[in-house]
């Protein structure tokens, strides 16, 4: 198949190209060249911006499109205008379009809608998903709109997971969020590319939550602790006792959402995805995996998300000097 990466070296983007190429397809790049842009020398490469600059991908036909990089509605219409003809057409979206998260959506569930026109992402993220969606399903209503839960593994730019075994892995008492009975879920990004190729070769046309099956908070670190090998301790802190200490949830210390409005995030059912075909590895091998990653100097030295380790000392002896 001749496939386009909309993106393509980055993380997600990245593993569908070495998927598609592992399975023996050609493959055409179209970014800006800014990420890594030494990355795939062997697969054509077009240079442009989806925002303003989409000569290099006019009137071009493939067998399919992988968008990993739609975020605003109209650049995701412009791209698709400026393409020739298209066989299948698979949009990453994400289950933050869904409008209520407080318990677990399905695919059914109702999405967010926009209230006031804007082109910020970052500050309508899941409404202008949803709206892209519809945009692409407007012109291709045989795509595949992946729904993604929170996407982990090697090339991670965020830290969201990779915190968690990096942490562990250093020993020591580790501050986790009580209660180890909420649920936790993720989806290793190389499942997730690797049926986003699939669906691309048998032109899966649906609209699927892209995670894997839910656990405990206390079973998933567990098994992180296991795979990186240290022993170290976990010490349940009460969400109250980290919210009166300044702690972030999500971004500052990954995996824990408290805020009620969100509780059902983590716990999404994933029985469609796994009966239109998508595989995942266990738990363990994501978090080894990771980690040799990390230790080969190739994650990013200070990413966004994690607990700083001062704080997270300071919060723990006040934890336990309390108790």
């Amino acid at each position: 198949m001749r496939i386009l990466v909309l993106g393509g070296t980055q993380f997600l983007g990245r593993h569908v190209v070495e998927h598609a190429l592992g399975a023996g397809h050609d493959v055409t790049l179209f970014n800006r060249g800014r990420t890594r842009p030494e990355l795939f020398p062997e697969v054509e490469r077009l240079r442009g911006d989806r925002d303003g600059d989409l000569d290099a991908l006019r009137g071009r036909d493939f067998d399919a499109v992988v968008d990993t990089s739609g975020y605003v509605p109209r650049i995701v219409r412009e791209t698709i205008e400026a393409l020739g003809d298209v066989g299948h057409y698979t949009f990453v979206s994400s289950i933050s379009v869904y409008a209520d998260v407080s318990t677990p959506p399905d695919e059914s569930s109702a999405r967010l809608v926009l209230q006031e026109p804007t082109e910020e992402w970052r500050e309508a993220y899941g409404e202008l998903k949803a709206q892209c969606e519809d945009v692409v399903c407007e012109r291709y209503p045989d795509a595949f709109v992946v729904r993604p839960g929170l996407i982990v593994g090697p090339w991670d730019p965020t830290g969201r997971f990779t915190y968690w075994p990096t942490r562990l892995a250093e020993g020591g008492r580790v501050l986790a969020p009580a209660p180890p009975d909420a649920p936790a879920q993720v989806i290793d990004v190389r499942d997730l590319a690797a049926w986003i190729v699939r669906a691309a070769e048998v032109r899966l046309d649906a609209t699927l939550n892209a995670v894997d099956r839910p656990t405990t908070r206390g079973a998933f670190l567990d098994t992180v602790n296991r795979a990186a090998g240290a022993d170290a301790e976990l010490v349940w802190v009460d969400p109250e006792f980290l919210v009166e200490h300044d702690v972030g949830e999500w971004m500052e210390l990954p995996l824990w959402l408290h805020a009620p409005e969100y509780r059902g995030m983590l716990a999404v059912d994933p029985t469609a995805a796994f009966a239109a075909g998508l595989e995942t590895r266990p738990l363990e091998e994501t978090a080894h995996d990771t980690l040799e990653w990390v230790h080969r100097g190739e994650a990013p030295p200070d990413p966004p998300a994690g607990l700083a380790r001062e704080k997270e000392t300071l919060v723990l002896d006040a934890w336990l000097s309390k108790e």
